[in-house]
């Protein structure tokens, strides 16, 4: 444990933390929409969120409704921020912050539990563009990030002994986290838990240190009470999931090849060499911490770790029709495993400088591959959506976006760029999600037949085993084109033009083509010429 008397040295300080904080927003700094898969498809949520009401043919095709869900961050956040900044740069500004409180609440954590930043925290920052982030899973993000936060202050009012004031704050809070996203919510539950249960124990074992199975039952049932400012959400919860409206299952439980898989792809981006070899540094230090005798884990945050890592292990892949469940979980649960590490008293202070200046060139590595991915990232949006001035507000765009069936490492992140249509010219999209209860709006638009929603807009060469989208020529000879103005092919596959014929090219952006639906083709009986 580092004594609160020792000099605090330059990786302990709050204004170095306050600096990686503000470094790790740098990749997202120059792209005008961050590159993350889902992002655009939200965007278009968005749009429909504050339009609907002035712009009513938004309601022939989407449905929005306000309702309590535990999945609300960002679409609270717009209310307030898109009429003052824009839609965009409102959007922007918040998934900016996400990195931002991640590194925040990771440094702040090991603050609290070690008494001081140990050296070994560095190595954990990385995590703050993790695989879901870069996935575009954003109220999940930033649920996590303020998770993280929020579960330092309680363990700095823990430790202050301020446990009515903690009471008191964490009521409501804990409701606002489930607003933000569930997940958010449940993993605060599990840390703010598993610490209460090592306080508690500490407690009774410096009271009694020979009732050592006695202590650990009776610290569990005052963990558990102390918990219960968190429990509110609970009825949240059982009001959310009840009610013919909701819809989803939860299924594909313990599929071990995934979760073997999802640890490693915790740092997922661009490169899988690179990527693979940060994730092999995290687990270096991992194991150091059991080989080497200079570090150490804390009892405190490796139980947190393990309870994480119980809970990723009995996690299904989808929850509620919501998928990738367990591979959210993967990075936290590493961070904290990274963030439990600290110097024992033998380790000098060259030693732990030196850890210190790996750690943090670790971060800066990261840190630079991240913004040239970006960057890269962003000239193919730039590509891609240049033909989104051409296309007429109010029109009808059913587009596809090319994609292979193997699972590339590197993600086109272009699958719902389609939303750009409906964020920018209020037109209808085939790419939004249409799932009832998981969000607030869904696809309500009977003339698109199987092509009015997410996964529609993805097509493929071929027909690809376990996936529901469709080979690129199936998708443009069976899309009803009376229920479209416009078809737009954002990289597709190669396709036979006899498929095209009765549509008008009107715009070529490298491999993106834009097509015109010729009405009176539209209206031809099927199967005549």
């Amino acid at each position: 444990m580092i004594t609160q008397g020792e000099k605090l040295h330059w990786w302990q300080t709050r204004a170095f933390v306050a600096a990686v904080a503000i470094a790790s927003i740098i990749p997202l700094l120059w792209p005008e929409i961050p590159p993350l898969v889902d992002l655009p498809g939200h965007m278009g949520r968005y749009r429909v969120q504050l339009a609907i009401a002035d712009n009513p043919w938004l309601s022939q095709w989407y449905n929005f409704r306000w309702q309590m869900i535990g999945n609300l961050g960002i679409d609270l956040l717009i209310e307030p921020l898109a009429p003052i900044f824009g839609l965009q740069l409102a959007v922007k500004l918040i998934v900016m912050t996400i990195p931002a409180l991640t590194v925040t609440g990771l440094l702040w954590i090991a603050r609290e539990v070690h008494g001081r930043i140990p050296a070994t925290a560095l190595f954990a920052l990385p995590l703050a563009y993790s695989y879901p982030f870069q996935f575009g899973f954003v109220n999940f993000a930033l649920g996590m990030a303020l998770a993280l936060n929020l579960f330092a202050l309680w363990l700095r009012m823990g430790r202050l002994d301020r446990l009515r004031l903690r009471t008191a704050i964490f009521v409501p809070v804990s409701c606002l986290l489930w607003l933000c996203h569930t997940f958010g919510w449940g993993v605060l539950g599990v840390l703010a838990f598993s610490a209460e249960l090592i306080r508690q124990h500490d407690i009774r074992r410096d009271s009694d240190p020979k009732s050592w199975a006695h202590g650990w039952f009776r610290a569990c049932i005052q963990a558990g009470l102390n918990c219960l400012p968190l429990a509110l959400p609970m009825v949240m919860m059982v009001v959310w999931r009840s009610g013919d409206h909701v819809g989803g299952k939860t299924q594909d439980w313990f599929n071990w090849r995934w979760k073997m898989n999802w640890i490693t792809m915790v740092l997922r981006d661009r490169w899988m060499t690179f990527d693979i070899a940060s994730v092999t540094v995290l687990f270096v230090i991992l194991f150091r911490g059991v080989r080497d005798q200079t570090i150490e884990y804390s009892r405190n945050l490796s139980l947190s770790a393990l309870f994480l890592a119980i809970v990723y292990i009995l996690l299904p892949r989808i929850v509620f029709g919501s998928a990738y469940a367990d591979m959210r979980l993967a990075p936290f649960m590493l961070g904290i495993a990274v963030i439990a590490l600290r110097p024992r008293h033998g380790l000098s202070l060259r030693g732990a400088a030196v850890l210190a200046v790996l750690g943090f060139a670790f971060f800066g590595v990261r840190l630079a591959g991240t913004t040239v991915s970006y960057l890269m990232y962003d000239r193919s949006y730039d590509q891609a959506i240049a033909a989104i001035d051409t296309v007429p507000e109010r029109s009808r765009v059913v587009s596809f976006v090319g994609r292979r069936c193997r699972d590339d490492w590197a993600y086109s992140r272009l699958e719902h760029v389609p939303a750009l249509l409906l964020e920018r010219r209020l037109a209808f999209t085939n790419d939004q999600w249409s799932m009832a209860g998981a969000q607030l709006m869904t696809t309500q638009y009977p003339a698109a037949k199987g092509f009015a929603h997410d996964p529609s807009e993805i097509v493929s060469d071929i027909k690809c085993r376990g996936q529901f989208w469709r080979p690129i020529g199936m998708a443009l000879e069976k899309f009803p084109r009376d229920a479209f103005d416009y078809v737009w092919l954002i990289h597709p596959p190669k396709f036979d033009s006899a498929l095209v014929r009765d549509l008008t090219l009107i715009r070529r952006d490298g491999t993106s083509l834009l097509y015109r639906v010729n009405r009176a083709a539209a209206a031809r009986p099927a199967g005549t010429e």
